[in-house]
């Protein structure tokens, strides 16, 4: 049986590969630097407006990662386990969810355990072959580039609910 999209209640993402082109810099002081997209924002915005919760589930631990997540208000931040499994059983004990009401967006082999489970497995363009031919869609953009917010517009598209997304985000900035 295919899970109704427009039944999903929670899209988890991956971070390293997704949010950003899975480069970071390390300073000689151990400072760690990643670049992610303004594009990535707005998905989380989208998301928002649609009622859409959103997690991330990092393998790697990294305070830059939890930086960002802290700046886009984004609560649940599993950060450095890479048997993502627990992190996702907990997401779905706290929010009372099954798993077809999930979509989870990866690119790497320790993704595969999570989106051989969710409803709605998402690839990004960089992804490996394997998690792409597990997935429903496979963004155009990659990792690092804007592809949240792709994966986050295509599920919207899917629920013909797009356009009144975009109603409420514009009556919000109109708002304020």
């Amino acid at each position: 049986m295919n899970p109704d999209i427009k039944n999903l209640k929670m899209l988890i993402s991956d971070v390293d590969g997704v949010w950003t082109d899975g480069t970071f810099y390390k300073g000689t002081d151990g400072q760690e630097f990643k670049k992610f997209h303004v594009n990535d924002g707005v998905g989380v915005a989208m998301a928002r407006a649609a009622n859409l919760k959103i997690a991330l589930i990092s393998g790697r631990h990294s305070e830059a990662t939890k930086y960002r997540a802290q700046e886009l208000k984004i609560d649940d931040v599993y950060n450095g386990g890479l048997n993502k499994i627990p992190a996702y059983e907990e997401l779905k004990e706290k929010y009372d969810f099954i798993d077809s009401e999930i979509a989870y967006i990866g690119d790497d082999l320790i993704d595969i355990p999570i989106m051989s489970k969710v409803g709605f497995p998402i690839a990004v363009e960089n992804a490996i072959t394997k998690v792409k031919n597990i997935s429903v869609y496979t963004t155009k953009i990659s990792g690092g580039y804007g592809a949240f917010r792709e994966a986050v517009t295509w599920i919207l598209e899917k629920q013909d609910r797009l356009d009144d997304v975009i109603r409420i985000m514009k009556e919000k900035i109109l708002n304020n």
